[in-house]
């Protein structure tokens, strides 16, 4: 067991693009989407401890113990393992919830990564990916921790690289549901799957962007706001949308001058997740220790 208290990043995500290729007979939808990770991100500091016992602090108001990410996939992990450990998870939320930037599933990814590594599980990351499915679909690009393609349902990751762009991300005053975004009837799903190559070099979009806008207004008019500045789109299932700069000091001068109705946030696009770059910190930490 590694005793230490740990501060473990959750990193947030952008999709820089969205297409629905199809549907299949389960009702889940064909995707090709790019993810790339931003510096904003959740902390969780994490102490392993001999109780057997997980314990969160603060509790998230309105969401059970039992239904808290963190928790599943802390307890996920124990069963698999069978592990007699416990731990307590203090939880520095800086992610909006429901936004589409992934941050309830980047602190179950990260709750994953870190026991792995404070109980010395040894589980592999194929393994603590296949876990982290079953509590989201975007749980492995978080475990997978590098910019990433993914196709079929979400699963299939091929890393990538694409610029590390700086970007204003603003947050609209919705909560928007994804099941319902894919549920809607007016929703694209029948764009054309195109080879990586393609996929990079064309111009990026999300197909859930016209139905999101149509039902939520917030969206519509955010959007349209920073599109008189910069190319702007959705990113998921939103609400949160992004304006993409090659300069950090671009972003920052039009998150100056943004009206007081819109929310946001600058941030840097990131290839390689914070969390991994931790990981194999202490790793190699370890073995050198060794």
């Amino acid at each position: 067991m590694q005793p230490d208290t740990i501060r473990w990043p959750a990193p947030a995500k952008l999709n820089l693009f969205l297409y629905i290729t199809g549907q299949r007979s389960d009702g889940y939808h064909e995707l090709q989407t790019l993810f790339q990770f931003i510096d904003r991100c959740d902390y969780l500091n994490i102490n392993a401890n001999m109780s057997g016992n997980i314990t969160i602090s603060p509790a998230i108001p309105d969401v059970p113990l039992e239904s808290n990410l963190i928790y599943k996939a802390a307890m996920l992990l124990k069963k698999h393992a069978d592990c007699p450990l416990g731990a307590h998870i203090e939880l520095e939320k800086n992610l909006p919830m429901g936004g589409g930037l992934g941050g309830g599933s980047s602190d179950a990814a990260t709750t994953l990564v870190a026991l792995n590594y404070h109980w010395d599980l040894n589980v592999s990351q194929q393994t603590l990916s296949e876990l982290g499915k079953s509590l989201g679909a975007d749980v492995p690009i978080f475990i997978h921790g590098k910019a990433a393609i993914a196709e079929g349902v979400g699963e299939k990751l091929n890393s990538v690289s694409p610029a590390q762009s700086h970007y204003l991300i603003a947050v609209p005053s919705c909560h928007i549901s994804t099941p319902a975004v894919f549920k809607n009837p007016n929703l694209k799903r029948d764009s054309k799957k195109l080879s990586h190559q393609e996929l990079m070099s064309n111009k990026w979009t999300n197909d859930c962007e016209p139905c999101v806008k149509k039902h939520y207004p917030e969206v519509a008019n955010t959007i349209d706001w920073l599109l008189e500045y910069a190319p702007t789109q959705m990113t998921g299932t939103g609400a949160c949308v992004f304006s993409t700069f090659s300069h950090a000091n671009e972003a920052e001068l039009l998150a100056q001058k943004t009206p007081e109705w819109l929310n946001c946030f600058t941030a840097e696009g990131l290839n390689i997740s914070p969390l991994r770059e931790l990981l194999t910190t202490k790793n190699q930490t370890n073995q050198f220790a060794l």
